[in-house]
């Protein structure tokens, strides 16, 4: 027993070599292997190993080898889980995002370059490009995080404090420091923040906290979650119904759009968005949003290029909007700030 698990053991560490130090434009040596192996205290010899590497390609693990005339064999991995491409796009989206730490961002870029092993975590690093990425300074998000996703798993509530910056970039906590206790459904990425979407038995509805925002949290081991009363919720549909997180009634919107908006309809309202053409350069097209200050924001920064036909109310909150910023910037300039 004990010679079958020192074999068993050899193998993972051959592995380990062949996936870390290869790949099909970097083969290793037959040496090299066996010299690896011995510096780890595990022996092995030209006729064992060419057994081994055989042993792994009868368990699906694609070991390559290149024979050259008067040299000895040379090995890499050719099963890689990520290629170059894949990696550069996980590094930069761990780039971009800005409820990672720095100091988090760091060790994420190095697990992930590590694994394409080590000629390719080279290359990777030598040309990572640095984003201009306005980071979080909450080193505790990946916990918080792991307590909410055990929350949800357990069927338990969710603790935690609650604050906002003031001027001075100082956290101000919410309640004066008293905990919130809520009932966790899900968390989900949104305009490059995390937030945990949870409900409280006594009030309707769902409520949004920012994960980043969030301090001491802590699943409630003596708390089972209450019964979730309120309407049906689809996840994936309430998410396109909302601008920024910011929660609003639920409406059914009809816009007026320039074809020149299309890619925009399509990114926020998905490809199933069902359009229809008013005439040459304009179409109209129905959407359930919730009806908040970022979603009208979002409806000015096109101009004329995008119009809200009904319903009547909403209609009027743009027009109630408006208003009172040409009155504030009216009363502004009348001051003789210009």
């Amino acid at each position: 027993m004990r010679q079958e698990n020192a074999y068993k053991i050899k193998l993972i560490k051959l592995l380990e070599i062949l996936r870390q130090d290869s790949d099909e434009d970097h083969y290793i040596g037959t040496s090299e292997l066996i010299d690896k192996l011995d510096k780890m205290g595990i022996v092995c010899d030209r006729r064992t190993l060419y057994k081994d590497i055989e042993v792994l390609n009868s368990f699906g693990y694609e070991v390559l080898c290149e024979k050259s005339p008067g040299k000895s064999n040379c090995y890499c991995v050719a099963d890689r889980s990520f290629d170059v491409p894949e990696l550069r796009i996980l590094m930069d989206a761990v780039q971009a995002s800005s409820f990672i730490t720095p100091s988090k961002t760091e060790i994420l870029l190095d697990k992930i370059a590590d694994l394409g092993g080590s000629h390719r975590a080279e290359l990777l690093q030598s040309n990572i490009v640095r984003f201009n990425t306005t980071k979080s300074t909450n080193e505790n998000i990946f916990y918080a995080i792991s307590e909410i996703n055990a929350a949800i798993e357990n069927n338990k509530k969710v603790s935690f404090e609650y604050f906002d910056f003031n001027e001075k970039h100082e956290r101000v906590y919410r309640k004066e420091r008293k905990r919130y206790f809520v009932n966790p459904m899900a968390t989900i990425f949104d305009d490059d923040n995390y937030y945990l979407i949870a409900y409280y038995a006594k009030h309707p509805g769902v409520v949004h906290y920012r994960i980043d925002r969030m301090d001491r949290v802590e699943m409630v081991e003596e708390q089972s979650k209450d019964l979730y009363n309120g309407e049906p919720i689809d996840l994936k549909h309430h998410k396109k119904t909302i601008f920024g997180m910011f929660q609003g009634e639920t409406q059914e919107v009809e816009f007026q759009a320039d074809k020149c908006l299309l890619d925009v309809i399509f990114d926020v309202f998905g490809d199933n968005i069902a359009l229809e053409p008013l005439n040459d350069n304009t179409v109209t097209f129905k959407a359930e949003v919730q009806v908040s200050p970022t979603f009208l924001g979002w409806c000015y920064s096109f101009g004329n290029k995008l119009k809200v036909v009904s319903p009547d109310f909403v209609l009027d909150e743009i027009q109630e909007h408006i208003d009172s910023l040409v009155k504030m910037y009216k009363e502004y300039r009348s001051k003789g700030n210009v």
